[in-house]
């Protein structure tokens, strides 16, 4: 959660425990890795135990889906490691993460299953009425506040690292930020629109991630650089095309930014399980995962529904197929 340890599942986090009511989250925040001045935001706050439990998974299942094809899948083998280095996939995983948290939050303040935030502060919608009516605006504004405390963001000098994954986690808000819009509902006569109420809703975490992913792609290199005006050290990567002066070209807000090269991942290490084994599209992708070293063919049969039929009243009926599939998988 703070990117100084590696996103982890928690199947001890199934059912609260506690001894009694309004104890559960407490013991829920204990199972969480946190820092001490999180673990006390979390003791204060019902029902954000469960939500950051919540973006964790979001978070991790986001980026093993942006990554399906890649060499690196996002697995959770080599995660510490890679959270030390200052790799492309580092950067991914920071802005993934808070991205997550983000979104989880402001989903759970509109769900009203945080105490201290309820719906969005959308102009004249009353909370009592947003419910009533189901437009109950996703909390942005408090999401991205108390995002910014509980992760702690300090002055942080002239620390190339630091300065490069608080500039990711920026990133992975700001992607939440520009995916906020606003949906609207009539209240009328006959569907008449004669009374509108307008509340703000967060795009589905899958276009979140996919724009992330466009952001890896395009990663920018950094390396720390004293501007002269100001004093102070700030990140700088190549000249951009139509960039113009001596200085070197600051990223842009949006950027992804990184300050090694990434290794292959193609044979295990401290930072993944390599590719052997993993399975790929011989017209897509096998050549690129598959490291050069080959890949073998296996074909098998597999079972599905078929020729379904509703039949009165209430269920379906459905015949079992068999069909062959052939599967490629990257040689040792």
């Amino acid at each position: 959660l703070t990117g100084k340890e590696a996103l982890t599942q928690f199947p001890s986090l199934g059912a609260p425990g506690g001894s009694g009511p309004g104890q559960g989250h407490v013991k829920q925040c204990e199972l969480l890795q946190l820092s001490r001045k999180q673990r006390r935001l979390c003791r204060r706050e019902p029902g954000l135990a469960e939500t950051l439990r919540d973006a964790i998974r979001l978070g991790l299942l986001e980026c093993q889906f942006q990554f399906r094809s890649e060499r690196w899948n996002c697995s959770l083998e080599g995660r510490p490691s890679l959270l030390k280095r200052g790799f492309k996939e580092t950067a991914f995983l920071y802005a993934v993460s808070s991205a997550a948290l983000t979104h989880s939050l402001a989903r759970a303040c509109s769900a009203g299953r945080m105490e201290r935030c309820t719906c969005d502060d959308s102009p004249g919608l009353e909370n009592r009425k947003a419910w009533q009516w189901g437009v109950c605006g996703d909390n942005l504004k408090y999401s991205t506040r108390f995002l910014k405390k509980f992760l702690g963001q300090k002055r942080i000098g002239k620390d190339l690292r630091a300065r490069v994954d608080i500039h990711n986690t920026n990133v992975g808000i700001k992607a939440v930020k520009n995916g906020l819009k606003t949906t609207c509902k009539c209240h009328g006569v006959s569907g008449s629109c004669a009374v509108r109420t307008c509340w703000k809703q967060l795009s589905p975490f899958h276009e979140i991630g996919r724009l992330l992913k466009l952001r890896y792609d395009d990663a920018v290199k950094v390396f720390s650089t004293t501007n002269d005006a100001v004093g102070h050290s700030e990140l700088a990567g190549p000249h951009r095309h139509g960039h113009s002066g001596k200085q070197p070209a600051l990223p842009r807000p949006t950027d992804l930014v990184y300050v090694e090269d990434s290794p292959s991942f193609c044979r295990p290490s401290k930072y993944s399980l390599g590719t052997a084994g993993r399975t790929c599209s011989r017209e897509g992708n096998c050549d690129s995962m598959c490291c050069g070293r080959g890949y073998n063919t296996q074909s098998r049969l597999v079972t599905f529904s078929c020729h379904c039929q509703v039949q009165w009243c209430c269920y379906v009926e459905c015949q079992q197929c068999m069909q062959e599939e052939v599967v490629y998988s990257c040689k040792q």
